[in-house]
């Protein structure tokens, strides 16, 4: 079955959220537990967590996953940027502890001119400070690779996890279609795609993938540009998306979009994917 949604706003409250998600088409969705470029983490209430439970359970819609706040970043050298990351992290962790929600998602950083060895080793290290509760799975989400991010290729997000004292299970991998694209990965066809899958079950392991995140793409191939675009619209194109949500690794996958929030919406792309979906 298809899950399939996208990233929803808490401003009305968590139950709402769900009420929204099911009104756009979805049956999966994705939220933030603050701002998603601050440091504040919304607190979540004992009426707060049972509104989303009872919603999510009456409407079908899940498994949930929380997007971390763009502002962190484990890979600095920087002692100070560091520690706030890793409490922002840790509160929006135990947030979907309280909610019940499985997944937390997050970009894994820059090493701003330390180098990609050192900027790996202090991932794997902060990580290995948090707390992860039992129920949760911390996603890594790749990247488009602009400037020293870290985390464009296979290889980068396999060996954070290698260096971190969490093993998978309590890590995995969140995949980004438009991130995959600018980072170099041509999905486009049958052979790009078999040839990625081939690098991502090597490096990671295909079971490590917990869910996809739906973007088309503003920039061609390479570009290491992050800008999303409707799904169908932009470089990857519609056969690509059939390509990428269709094959056997993913498409079991709960998946949401991130599109842009103007023209067709959320709920145009939600109808998008269902078409290009081989039930």
């Amino acid at each position: 079955m298809l899950r399939i949604g996208a990233h929803v706003s808490i401003a009305d409250g968590y139950g709402n959220a769900v009420v929204t998600e099911h009104e756009l088409g979805g049956n999966t969705g994705q939220i933030f537990v603050g701002s998603p470029r601050g440091w504040a983490v919304s607190d979540v209430d004992e009426d707060d967590a049972e509104a989303f439970a009872d919603e999510s359970e009456a409407l079908d819609v899940g498994p949930w996953i929380v997007h971390g706040t763009y502002l962190i970043n484990l890979a600095t050298p920087k002692d100070d940027l560091a520690e706030k990351s890793l409490a922002t992290m840790q509160a929006e962790i135990d947030a979907c502890d309280r909610l019940s929600i499985p997944y937390y998602c997050f970009h894994p950083g820059s090493h701003t001119g330390a180098g990609v060895t050192d900027g790996i080793a202090n991932i794997g290290e902060r990580l290995s400070s948090l707390d992860i509760p039992e129920g949760t799975t911390v996603l890594l989400e790749n990247t488009a690779g602009k400037g020293t991010s870290l985390g464009k290729s296979f290889e980068h997000l396999a060996k954070m996890v290698e260096a971190s004292a969490h093993d998978y299970g309590q890590l995995g991998v969140c995949l980004d279609s438009c991130h995959l694209y600018a980072a170099g990965y041509d999905f486009r066809d049958s052979d790009g795609m078999s040839e990625m899958v081939e690098e991502l079950a090597a490096e990671i392991g295909v079971e490590h993938v917990k869910y996809l995140h739906l973007n088309d793409s503003k920039h061609p191939l390479g570009s290491e540009k992050d800008e999303h675009e409707h799904i169908g619209d932009g470089e990857i194109g519609e056969t690509g998306f059939e390509n990428f949500i269709n094959h056997e690794a993913f498409r079991e996958l709960p998946m949401v979009l991130e599109t842009p929030t103007g023209g067709k919406g959320y709920e145009g792309n939600i109808e998008r994917v269902k078409e290009l979906y081989r039930s």
